[in-house]
This record gives C-alpha cells, structure tokens and sequence, in this order.
C-alpha cells in the first residue's frame, strides 16, 4: 500500500506540474510582446522611408505618361486637319470638334483632357515658346506653379532656348 500511495502521490505531482506548466504558457509575457513591437518597429523605420519617396516619383511618372498621350493626340489631330489646336481651350479640341476642323475624327482623347496627378490642368501653348514650330505642354508639378524645379514638361530643360 505504502506503494500505491507513493505512486498516487506521484500522479497527483505530475498532474499539478503539468498542468501549471500548461497555464503559465498559455499566453506570451510582456517581455516577448515588447520583442515583438521593437522588431516591428525597426522594421517599419526601414521600410517606411523606402516607400514615402515612391508616390512623388510614380505622380512625376504619371504627369510623363499623360503629356506623351496628350502629345499622340495632338499630332493625330494636327495629320487630320493641317493644324495644332490654339489658345487656352487647345486641348478641349482634340474632345469636342470645333467649328473649324472639317477633318475631325476624334475625339482624340476617350476620356477627356486629365488633370495632372495633382489635380491640375495641363498648360498647352500653340506656338510652342520652347519647342519651337511645335507645340509645349506641362505639368505645375506638387506646388501647382508654372516654373521651378517640378515642372513637368514635353522639353528638354537643358538645351538653351
């Protein structure tokens, strides 16, 4: 018997060990939360700055693709009529024909004229002041000016005018 009591003993140990052993690793401690967020947050002072500059550059990349479209409409228009559209409203002329293009088959832009990634409209000049017998087209960039570093243009800055 003396045994058996020993052996009882014995499971009883077993089952309290075990089952503390069992409540204590139930949950993380403090220590290991505060592992984690150390970790997270070295991770996002890394990667956060990475990806802060990608939206300017993919709005720059964007401005380009649009003035290229723009610059395929405005020669398709000027293959049809003989001529660039003029004036501030040039560019609503290649989405609603005027009175004087007898040869329009546009619209040439589907969707309208864009805005610029930064909600502006695109300057169109016809005569161009920097591209000269063409036409100039740019994008006031992030500060919404004409002039600057952040124009966005169908020119090239570096050649003297």
């Amino acid at each position: 018997t003396l045994n058996k009591q020993v052996n009882r003993r014995m499971m009883k140990l077993k089952t309290h060990t075990l089952a503390k052993g069992t409540k204590r690793r139930s949950g993380f401690t403090l220590v290991e939360m505060l592992l984690v967020l150390v970790i997270l947050a070295a991770l996002a002072a890394v990667v956060v700055p990475k990806f802060a500059g990608r939206s300017q550059q993919a709005k720059e990349t964007a401005a380009r693709s649009q003035i290229a479209n723009i610059e395929i409409a405005l020669d398709m228009f000027e293959t049809d009529n003989g001529y660039y559209p003029s004036g501030s409203d040039g560019l609503e002329e290649l989405v609603d024909q005027p009175s004087n293009a007898t040869s329009w088959q546009g619209p040439y832009l589907k969707k309208g004229v864009p805005l610029d990634p930064w909600g502006n409209d695109y300057v169109y000049n016809y005569p161009g002041k920097q591209n000269n017998g063409g036409y100039d087209i740019l994008s006031m960039g992030p500060d919404g000016r004409v002039g600057g570093s952040d124009d966005i243009t169908n020119w090239d800055d570096t050649r003297s005018n």
